[in-house]
């Protein structure tokens, strides 16, 4: 099984703590990460073969594409962003998931072209420290505010 599948399973069976919303097609989930704050996934409800969008039937992957674009809006609006920047990657786990990262000036100090650039010039180690895990309180006020976006929206 899929990193990505694993989590599936564990919102299913109601443990996963960073789960927000279903959709769908796909899961809304914090990152368990928030250097840049508000990051969030968008998990794709099913793997087997479909590792790429075009794999997906045109009304499916319609239908997976406008979601994430509403999720994405939600991720703006409940965590004030500048900008959004948009990941769709699968070399680490093949499972349909977009990365949704609320962007904001300075976010990547001074790495980068002058501390401008994509959320990959920041450094991995410092992005994925534990010292960027959300407190339970903070997973909770994220979480109802992006929820309360999204119900904004749908």
């Amino acid at each position: 099984m899929c990193l990505i599948c694993d989590r599936i399973k564990m919102i299913k069976d109601g443990a996963n703590p960073y789960f927000v919303k279903e959709l769908e097609t796909g899961y809304v989930v914090i990152g368990d990460n928030q250097h840049f704050h508000g990051y969030t996934l968008f998990l794709y409800k099913h793997h087997g073969d479909k590792t790429e969008l075009f794999h997906l039937e045109t009304t499916e992957r319609a239908k997976f594409l406008e979601e994430m674009t509403v999720v994405a809006e939600a991720v703006s609006r409940a965590f004030g962003a500048e900008k959004i920047n948009y990941e769709l990657l699968g070399m680490g786990d093949a499972h349909l998931h977009w990365h949704l990262f609320p962007r904001v000036n300075g976010d990547i100090e001074n790495y980068g072209n002058n501390g401008r650039g994509p959320v990959w010039w920041y450094p991995m180690e410092k992005m994925y420290s534990d010292d960027n895990r959300p407190s339970k309180g903070q997973l909770a006020d994220m979480k109802n505010r992006l929820l309360a976006e999204l119900e904004k929206l749908i």
